[in-house]
């Protein structure tokens, strides 16, 4: 069941909340063409998508960016996030905007086992699959039941929110995890990478609330499952639709520095997808390199 409620304006595009089983899901479109649909990863927002949307929309497409539950403005996450909830996830979104056509669906992390399953089990509505530095998982396992550690992320989750932290601590722990997770630390490192940090006011009003930490925690504690979810899934719904792999490399040298776009590589092979190196480029490729991250979506 789907219900649109509410719309505001990011600039040029058009923000509403939309009701898809239940939950409040903060969606951004803008543009007009083919539809991209972009899906960031843990404890991320549309916003981290602003750069690489505004190169799409200048080339003809339409952007769809949204925030799964518990993480930037939408409602909370009352469940880890398993593959095929968030494929349906995103089939009711656009459904909900009615949007028809098949899509090209683009996931960052542990959205890119989210985008996978989308594409698998909605065949006929998937243009192209595009994986940006995507969460990999040759043999995920773990020493925990999952029911253990979702009632360990709900307590965490609750105490956290009790003692102030997230009002206290949320905005400096965003920043401190996107200068991490970008080539060489910084906020702009280099002349080739993406714009400033996200806007402090939109920075505040999604971090310094106990909803996105307590979403991050629970589909945190749902990540070895729904890895095997997608493993499943490749052994049971084929991929048809063309893919591609995005991995991030900063440019270093040294085996260990290479293992992660080695193992980027050996999913592309298990796709049948192309492979393509962004570097230099942090896990998140979207701000280090939104140019060559666009390219990828318009050749897809």
């Amino acid at each position: 069941m789907t219900t649109r409620f509410g719309n505001t304006r990011y600039g040029n595009g058009v923000g509403r909340f939309v009701r898809v089983d239940g939950v409040p899901l903060h969606v951004v479109t803008e543009g007009r063409g083919p539809v991209v649909v972009l899906s960031a990863g843990l404890a991320m927002a549309w916003f981290d998508w602003d750069e690489v949307a505004a190169l799409l929309v200048a080339r003809g497409r339409t952007v769809v960016r949204f925030d799964r539950p518990g993480h930037g403005l939408s409602g909370p996450a009352t469940a880890p996030a398993t593959a095929a909830g968030e494929a349906h996830r995103i089939a009711g979104l656009l459904d909900a905007l009615g949007l028809t056509d098949p899509v090209t669906v683009v996931g960052h992390s542990i959205a890119g086992f989210h985008a996978e399953a989308f594409a698998r089990l909605h065949p006929e509505r998937t243009a192209a699959l595009v994986l940006v530095d995507s969460s990999v998982e040759e043999a995920p396992r773990t020493l925990l039941p999952a029911a253990l550690r979702t009632a360990a992320a709900r307590a965490l989750g609750r105490a956290v929110t009790a003692a102030g932290l997230p009002a206290a601590l949320g905005p400096a722990a965003r920043r401190a995890t996107v200068r991490a997770s970008r080539t060489g630390g910084g906020d702009r490192p280099l002349p080739s990478a993406g714009g400033p940090p996200a806007a402090r006011d939109l920075v505040r009003r999604c971090y310094r609330t106990g909803r996105v930490w307590r979403g991050a925690l629970l589909e945190n504690a749902g990540y070895p499952d729904t890895a095997a979810e997608v493993l499943a899934l490749r052994g049971t719904h084929p991929l048809t639709a063309p893919a591609t792999v995005l991995a991030a490399h900063d440019g270093s040298g040294g085996r260990r520095a290479l293992r992660w776009p080695a193992r980027q590589a050996d999913l592309a092979d298990r796709l049948g997808a192309r492979f393509e190196l962004v570097e230099p480029a942090g896990h998140l490729v979207m701000l280090d390199r939104p140019d060559q991250v666009a390219r990828a979506v318009l050749h897809a």
